[in-house]
């Protein structure tokens, strides 16, 4: 590298900027890699640094222990020179790209979440459940937030892919609009607010929670300028980012930036020249000494050269198609493009391709500038003077006027012209004064031959002064300014002599030109002239320093320009001159050979000599510098001699490196500037590309299997191209192939197929909440494609379903185990205080049912956010629900355990069938499937028992109830009962019945009973019964058997119970009526008590039930409810019929009273004389008017309790019609049973009243009056009348004002 006395001149010359970041090392082997110069302070010689570390007992371990740091440190330094090496062609790359573009249409990648952002978002999230904020929320959504809260951000999966780096904002954002869709399109609809208003205002809110207190101005023009920089990145941002990623200081970039001249294209252009000359070089001696890599068919050999050539004929093709200088004009010879290309290959086309004069063409941009005129004296002040200018063969132009006392101008002419050394002439005038004169006057005038390399700022020249004009000392102040166009790479004097041109040792005006991008000439020019006098072209010349000629006089600084038969001498006046043509020379040649400057190689032979040369130019003194600094070996390299495929591994994978620490949620993707880079250093030096997918994807493998997140269509791409290079199905056609890279491509292969097949299994963390978005979809895609034997014959169907099937199975069993492990967990945070205790069935049943919620919940996630592999195989959701009936399987080897555990005949389990019924019958794919079927085969024994146990003791409870029944009547049965508060999930209810049966579950009445019976009703005992068989039938109609027959027959001995009870209970409160009636009194001091009523609610009760609990839906199945409705209403029938046949036998009773009164009896006889004697001393009362009151009170009594008191209207009009008409019927028997007799004063004046309240009385109660008119009741009215007027003829005022005319309705009421 360096030479030991270089450290010499170091402190001399070395910039300030260097200085500061390197220090000077003893020799060029000890010279430490950047990172351990920082922490050391530059690495001392290896006995040096042995002397500071304190003796060790044994020298063998000292030597030993140097010897490992001496080999550590030279392997850092190799590191240090290959990254440095690497660097210099990165930086050509980028300085002069001729193959790639920065794409613009890769996907921007989205910002990633570190382990500190996603706690800072958990902590926004957190203080806004807390209602810590200023966000404005209903209950829904904060509901949505909880939930999103503990199931996404709190979960261990989001952090894996937080650590993964493959989390983004938009990640956690998509997955917060997924879980909202779903309760939004379930919330009611509102009028004016449409279910999409809602989404968008709530994705704003958690937009701002998650944005926190950040001004959102700010983070957007951050992330613009991210995003910028993730599209599009300048040379200078590419070069800082490859320092970073090859760990380049920075004053090593500008070392290697000025020695390589990276700012001048045409250094470039000829470097790219020389090394794919080079490359065609390599190729020609690779085919002439047979070393050809090891291919895996012998014909590739010869194939493998044309590959090499016709690569290196593209690269030409693109360097041709660039511009002559890049960010100038295209010039170009179109017709020496495609022509040039196939002379640089077969040199024995070469003299077809010879330029003329007339194809060198050259346009020159002048700028003439008039400043001032000194001298002028003998003209008047006032006098006017202008100049002119003019460039030979163009157009004339004028400057202003100005007075003579002040020639002063300052003006600007632009001329353009094809001569490299034009006459710019310059005349001065005055105007003509005398009448007659035609002609301003012309005072002096100057002619200039500029050149490009002429001086740009203003000059005095002396003039040539007219006859006429007295001033003979006149200047002219010009600037001259000539532009280089892009297709002049050199001008200048000097002095030549060839063999075929310039035969004459001359000084000459010379232009270097380029024609194109392969075709250079040296052109000599006269004075005035468009085309060249001579030109030679340098195809195939090599040029270099040389000695002065002897016998040529003139020049000072030769060099020449050699060709096979041929030597052109040149000689320049100075010697930077004669460098910078050497310099333009030996990029136009395109030579292998670099010329060194002779005042170089004598520097280098006097080893330090600080003379400066100060006649060098600028780049010379770049490479004297990067030479001191050891930079020269890795400028001068020749990139042929270097091993590219193993450079660019190295390079492909720090950027990937670099690529995934960065800040944005990469996934694997390169950036466009990383992507371009990459691209242009392949094309350039030759990678092939089957190298460099095969180097990626191992790459991209070591990082996934080691927890990075990796897009897996990005492992598509790569894998989709080495597998059609291997098998030789290239869409560009057959190339190559290595035995190397076909051994590594199937060991890739297979490490691929067991990192998807990894990843398939780990669905869930590998792809938590389906994201990335599409990546388990392509990973199907990719492992098919990964299963096919070559790139044409399709893997069958079968093949790939069979291992995703035993993936998913593991999967199942993976799912499973870390779920139990994580309720397990859960549990012992809750119960860490009864660590150590036994766990009963109660807790182990408990347990089991939050296992559950979880084992639900993992299935629904899985089918919400992992659905999307069935668009990459359509039984793919076959395989998911064969995934979750094993799933399922392994919770139910649990499930069975904790079952098994509780004691007999208990019902807690319950609430574990309906949380997982409810799941699965809604499930098409798992209703009935394997699990669900043991589930019902599991508990179908316990519900049968159940229901027997239901039975059995509401058959008890009937039995003991009606004993001791007191027919009181119910209030409200739920007043009396407990409010149990249910857990949030839907449990059933289960029943609790009080009777003596084993271990029957607690129960209290549920909700809906206060809306049911919220009056009087009937007794205890059949309002016991409707509740507890309404209960038993809800519960297990909640239960939802899925089985439908298993279902039907559940109904339908219900339904049968039902009918059977209720039987029962009718039959008991008949007999209990009848028995009751039998004790009650049969005089009008009757009143109907309380329990008649009750027992008539009962059958209103058991009507009304029956309609809900006995009968089914089915058609057929309706005689339960039909028989037991023909009981209930022959029951009732009797009842009434025997309420009537009392009421019927309390009438008789009046109605025997009366007939004492009956004509020709010796009672009646003895009653009027009694009456009648007693009337002349004293007010009698009226006889029997207390008895028709009585009557009349204990009918009314009897149909007010009655209407008040049973709540059946139909059975009360019912009984009223019956009533009504037996009354009628026994008061017409009566009166016809004394037909022949007169009816006693006191018989006519009860009857009527009783008739005629009674009619009135039955009338206010709602008696048809088809029912009231009958004829019964028209011959007992039509009776009376007649008796009424018979007893007033004969009585006279005797009845009183008793009639049975209308007007007495009126009359005042006892």
């Amino acid at each position: 590298m360096l030479d030991p006395s270089s450290s010499e001149e170091e402190s001399d010359e070395i910039v300030e900027e260097e200085s500061k970041e390197v220090l000077a090392p003893a020799t060029g082997a000890r010279l430490s890699p950047s990172r351990t110069s920082e922490s050391s302070g530059g690495l001392q010689p290896s006995s040096r640094s042995s002397s500071v570390r304190p003796s060790s007992p044994s020298p063998s371990v000292v030597s030993e222990k140097e010897k490992e740091e001496l080999e550590r440190l030279q392997k850092e330094e190799e590191e240090r020179k290959r990254k440095l090496q690497l660097y210099v062609f990165v930086m050509r790359c980028i300085a002069y790209p001729f193959n790639a573009k920065q794409p613009t249409d890769m996907a921007r990648r989205q910002q990633k979440i570190s382990k500190q952002q996603l706690q800072t978002i958990k902590d926004r999230f957190q203080a806004f459940l807390n209602g810590e904020t200023q966000i404005v929320a209903d209950e829904a959504f904060i509901n949505a937030v909880q939930s999103y809260f503990e199931v996404f951000l709190k979960s261990d999966r989001v952090s894996r892919m937080v650590q993964s780096g493959g989390c983004s904002a938009n990640d956690s954002r998509e997955v917060f609009k997924k879980h909202i869709e779903k309760r939004v399109r379930s919330l009611p609809e509102i009028d004016g607010l449409s279910k999409e208003t809602v989404l968008s205002s709530w994705m704003a809110k958690f937009d701002a929670i998650y944005r926190g207190e950040e001004d959102p101005r700010k983070q957007q023009a951050r992330m613009t300028a991210s995003a910028a920089s993730e599209l599009i990145l300048s040379k200078e941002q590419l070069y800082e980012m490859f320092q970073q990623i090859l760990g380049i200081k920075k004053f090593e970039h500008q070392l290697l930036y000025n020695a390589c001249q990276l700012d001048n294209p045409d250094e470039q252009a000829a470097q790219i020249r020389r090394e794919l000359d080079g490359r065609l070089q390599m190729a020609d001696q690779i085919a002439k000494e047979r070393k050809f890599p090891k291919f895996v068919s012998k014909e590739m050999e010869n194939m493998y050269i044309e590959e090499l050539k016709s690569s290196v004929n593209l690269l030409m093709a693109n360097l041709e198609s660039m511009p002559v200088s890049k960010g100038g004009s295209e010039f170009k010879l179109q017709k020496l493009k495609r022509g040039h290309n196939t002379s640089i290959i077969d040199m024995g086309e070469e003299n077809e391709n010879q330029l003329s004069k007339s194809d060198v063409v050259l346009a020159f941009n002048l700028e003439v500038v008039i400043m001032e005129v000194q001298g002028l004296k003998s003209l008047a002040p006032n006098r006017i003077v202008y100049c002119t200018m003019e460039v030979e063969g163009g157009e004339k132009l004028q400057t202003d006027q100005a007075e003579a006392s002040k020639p002063m101008w300052g003006t600007q002419g632009d001329f353009t012209t094809t001569h490299p050394l034009p006459a710019v002439k310059v005349k001065l005038f005055t105007e003509s004064t005398g009448v007659l004169a035609l002609e301003d006057k012309e005072l002096g005038r100057v002619v200039l031959h500029p050149t490009p390399n002429s001086p740009k700022q203003p000059e005095f020249h002396k003039m040539a002064v007219s006859k006429n004009c007295p001033d003979h000392d006149l200047k002219i102040k010009l600037a001259v300014r000539m532009d280089k166009p892009q297709n002049m790479k050199h001008c200048g004097y000097l002095w030549v002599i060839g063999k075929n041109v310039w035969k004459r040792w001359k000084k000459r005006f010379f232009v270097l030109v380029q024609v194109s991008q392969y075709t250079f000439a040296m052109c000599s020019y006269r004075e005035k002239k468009a085309e060249p006098q001579e030109l030679l072209q340098l195809d195939g010349y090599t040029v270099d320093y040389t000695d002065p000629q002897p016998g040529l006089e003139g020049g000072r600084a030769f060099f020449n320009a050699v060709k096979e038969g041929d030597t052109v001498i040149f000689a320049s006046d100075d010697e930077q001159d004669r460098i910078l043509w050497v310099q333009a020379m030996y990029r136009a040649t395109g030579q292998s050979h670099k010329p060194v400057p002779p005042t170089q190689v004598q520097k280098l032979n006097a080893k330090g000599g600080n003379v400066p040369q100060l006649d060098a130019p600028i780049s010379q003194f770049y490479a004297d510098r990067a030479q001191k600094h050891g930079m020269d070996e890795f400028i001068s390299s020749n990139p042929c001699n270097f091993d590219h495929a193993t450079l660019f591994e190295m390079l492909q994978r720090l950027t990937l490196d670099h690529r995934l620490n960065d800040s944005y949620s990469c996934l694997g993707w390169f950036s466009p500037g990383q992507v371009f880079v990459l691209d242009e250093y392949c094309a350039r030096y030759g990678v092939r590309g089957c190298h460099r997918h095969l180097c990626y994807l191992g790459d991209l493998l070591e990082r996934a299997e080691n927890g990075a997140m990796v897009d897996p269509t990005l492992l598509h791409y790569s894998f989709a191209f080495c597998a059609s290079h291997v098998h030789g199905n290239r869409p560009d056609g057959i190339g190559t192939v290595t035995v190397d890279e076909k051994e590594r491509f199937e060991e890739i292969k297979e490490r691929l197929r067991l990192l998807l097949e990894n990843q398939i299994t780990h669905f869930r963390y590998c792809f938590p909440f389906g994201r990335p978005e599409g990546a388990l979809k392509a990973t199907l895609s990719l492992l098919e494609r990964g299963l096919m034997k070559d790139i044409v014959t399709p893997v069958p169907q079968e093949e790939v379903k069979a291992v995703i099937r035993k993936c998913l199975e593991k999967a199942a069993l993976v799912n499973y185990t870390r779920l139990s492990e994580y309720a397990k967990i859960e549990e012992n945070q809750k119960d860490s205080e009864n660590v150590g205790r036994l766990v009963t069935p109660a807790k182990k049943l408990e347990d089991t049912i939050h296992l559950a919620e979880l084992v639900i919940e993992v299935l629904q996630q899985n089918e919400e956010h992992h659905a999307e592999g069935k668009e990459a195989f359509a039984w793919w959701s076959d395989l998911m629900v064969e995934h979750a009936e094993t799933f399922l399987s392994l919770f139910a080897v649990d499930m069975d355990a904790a079952l098994e555990m509780q004691p007999p005949d208990t019902w807690d389990s319950f609430p574990l069938f309906q949380l997982l019924n409810d799941v699965l019958r809604s499930d098409y794919n798992l209703c009935n499937g394997q699990f669900h079927k043991h589930l019902q085969d599991l508990f179908a024994p316990l519900v049968v028992r159940y229901v027997d146990l239901m039975e059995s003791s509401i058959a008890q409870s009937i039995h003991r109830g009606f004993e001791r029944e007191s027919w009181e009547p119910v209030k409200s049965l739920t007043s009396n009962l407990p409010n149990m508060n249910l857990p949030n999930m839907n449990l059933p209810k289960v029943p609790n019945l009080p009777v003596n049966l084993p271990q029957m579950p607690s129960f209290s009445a549920p909700s809906w009973m206060a809306a049911i019976y919220d009056a009087d009703n009937g007794s205890g005992t059949s309002e016991d019964l409707f509740w507890k068989l309404d209960a038993l039938q809800t519960f297990i109609r909640d239960l939802h058997w899925p089985e439908e027959e298993f279902a039907k027959h559940l109904e339908q001995r219900l339904k049968l119970m039902a009918s059977d009870m209720i039987e029962s209970c009718v039959k008991r409160t008949r007999i209990a009526f009848e028995v009751k009636l039998q004790k009650t009194s049969r005089s009008t001091d009757f009143r109907v008590p309380q329990s008649i009523c009750t027992m008539f609610n009962v059958m209103v009760d058991a009507k009304s039930q029956s309609t809900k609990l006995c009968s089914m839906e089915l058609g057929q199945e309706h005689q339960y409810h039909s028989k037991i409705d023909e009981l209930i209403e022959e029951t009732v029938k009797e009842m009434i019929t025997l309420l009537v046949a009392k009421f019927v036998t309390i009438l008789e009773g009046v109605l025997a009273k009366l007939s004492r009164y009956d004509e020709g009896t010796l009672f009646s006889s003895f009653l009027s004389f009694t009456v009648k004697a007693a009337s002349k001393y004293v007010d009698v009362p009226k006889p029997g008017m207390d008895l028709a009151d009585a009557y009349v009170t204990f009918v009314r009594h009897s149909q007010d309790v009655l209407r008040d008191k049973v709540n059946g209207e139909m059975y009360i009009e019912r009984l009223f019609d019956q009533w009504y008409t037996s009354t009628m019927n026994v008061l017409c028997t009566w009166l016809t049973d004394r037909m022949d007799l007169q009816l006693h004063i006191y018989q006519l004046k009860t009857l009527i009243r009783i008739v005629k309240k009674t009619y009135r009385d039955f009338r206010l109660q709602g008696v048809l009056d088809s029912t009231l008119n009958s004829k019964t009741y028209e011959t007992v009215r039509n009776r009376l009348t007649v008796e009424e007027a018979t007893a007033s003829v004969s009585e006279g005022g005797g009845l009183q004002g008793i009639t049975m005319k209308d007007s007495d309705e009126e009359e005042d009421e006892d």
